[in-house]
């Protein structure tokens, strides 16, 4: 089992930097492939970014490419979303999520989820 707690996030202007945190229970962590997801307002949750048990990065939506980084401390059970270059429409409740064996862009595949954080970008 493991339990998934996000923080990081905040009010922040287009152009600006955030880096959210997801902090996981359990001493198996390193056994487990993570991923970052996102809900904007009215929309459904999306994928943004997974990372393989390995710490090789697998997918990134495209829609972040280029902006932002997932990496993860196996020693600290943490996992951490580099944000950059922040636009309005990456305003959203950020979700992380956790699987045994490989990682996947689909949220079906996750067993454990975190509770989300919010990030608001102005413009």
């Amino acid at each position: 089992q493991v339990q998934l707690v996000e923080s990081g996030g905040g009010l922040v202007q287009a152009g600006d930097s955030l880096r959210l945190s997801c902090a996981a229970s359990g001493r198996t962590f390193s056994s487990y492939s993570v991923a970052w997801f996102r809900q904007a307002p009215g929309k459904e949750r999306e994928f943004v970014t997974t990372l393989s048990r390995s710490g090789a990065v697998t997918y990134t939506a495209d829609s972040v490419k280029g902006r932002f980084t997932i990496s993860r401390d196996n020693a600290k059970n943490t996992v951490y979303l580099q944000m950059n270059s922040l636009k309005p429409e990456d305003t959203a409740v950020y979700y992380c999520a956790a699987k045994t064996s490989s990682s996947s862009m689909y949220e079906v595949d996750y067993y454990y989820w975190g509770q989300g954080t919010q990030v608001t970008v102005s413009s």
